[in-house]
């Protein structure tokens, strides 16, 4: 018997996890968050993480599993969630992904990291290397360990110049091989059948929702929630502290930005997420269903072809 499993995706605000726990509720389906913030403990607020009561309704997973101030990589969520899957599917319940983080969702997809295991202390030399000789003297690092040249790598940018170059030297192998051992590596779910639904809505109507949800975080307390996490470490993560709603109460609350512009700077900043999401979800999301919120009904939410990763 195949094994199935359903996505729903959609751009911020646009309804998802109220037709999911619609949804999960009608199958008796559990739910793993997809998104790359409610991993976080004390992030509720400013991420619309789904309240007590709508946990209770349906079992949730992947929502405060750590503190604000570790960092989450996409490696550490694919293995969090082959685990979360074995574990519902050990109960015969339905899985139900939902979240609208392109770069987490892509780990149900296709591999999304290789096995070289970098050791902290080549990981602690190479960032005081960077810093005492600067980034040239990487870059022609690199090139003499890759003779046939770099490829796409952006050599301007540092970090990945120094994650180029990590693993090339813990692997004896140049980048192009890497590239090539990588894209033939199997996706952790080959095999499955995978549902995806991808929620939209009128732009106008979506803008007049994030506005709306802007609204009841800051009435809710958005800056105090923000005030509190600081006092965790929220500023030693710059993925959290980096994130829309927490970036522009940081600067409200450092003095750099006026109290007064901060709704609209979150929601001019949550629009601009939303057309950065559309063009992944264009461009990278595998064979989906499109369904507008207002046409969306518990028994047609996933009535398009599943897509099967290899």
């Amino acid at each position: 018997m195949q094994r199935v499993m359903h996505i729903l995706t959609g751009p911020t605000a646009v309804g998802k996890t109220e037709w999911a726990l619609r949804w999960a509720e009608a199958r008796g389906a559990e739910i793993i968050s997809c998104d790359s913030l409610l991993f976080y403990r004390g992030m509720d607020l400013g991420t619309a993480k789904p309240s007590a009561a709508e946990r209770e309704r349906v079992p949730h997973h992947l929502i405060d599993v750590c503190a604000v101030t570790e960092r989450v990589t996409v490696v550490d969520y694919a293995g969090w969630a082959q685990r979360v899957v074995a574990e519902i599917e050990s109960r015969g319940r339905p899985v139900l992904v939902v979240g609208g983080s392109g770069f987490y969702l892509r780990s149900f997809f296709s591999a999304v990291g290789d096995d070289i295991a970098v050791p902290e202390e080549l990981r602690s030399e190479g960032e005081q290397r960077l810093a005492r000789e600067g980034l040239a003297s990487l870059v022609e690092e690199l090139r003499r360990l890759n003779p046939a040249g770099l490829g796409t790598l952006d050599v301007a940018n540092p970090r990945r110049v120094l994650r180029a170059l990590e693993r090339c030297r813990v692997s004896g192998r140049t980048l192009a091989d890497l590239a090539d051992a990588f894209a033939r590596k199997p996706s952790p779910f080959g095999g499955w059948a995978l549902h995806v639904s991808r929620l939209d809505c009128d732009p106008a109507l979506l803008n007049q929702r994030i506005a709306q949800r802007v609204q009841v975080m800051l009435s809710a307390g958005l800056l105090e929630e923000v005030a509190e996490l600081r006092g965790r470490g929220l500023e030693s993560n710059p993925s959290a502290a980096g994130a829309i709603g927490y970036r522009e109460s940081l600067a409200v609350l450092l003095g750099t930005a006026r109290r007064e512009t901060l709704a609209e700077d979150i929601a001019r900043n949550t629009r601009a997420l939303v057309k950065k999401q559309r063009t992944w979800f264009k461009t990278q999301l595998p064979s989906h269903r499109i369904l507008q919120t207002a046409e969306a009904t518990v028994g047609n939410l996933f009535d398009g072809p599943a897509f099967h990763p290899v």
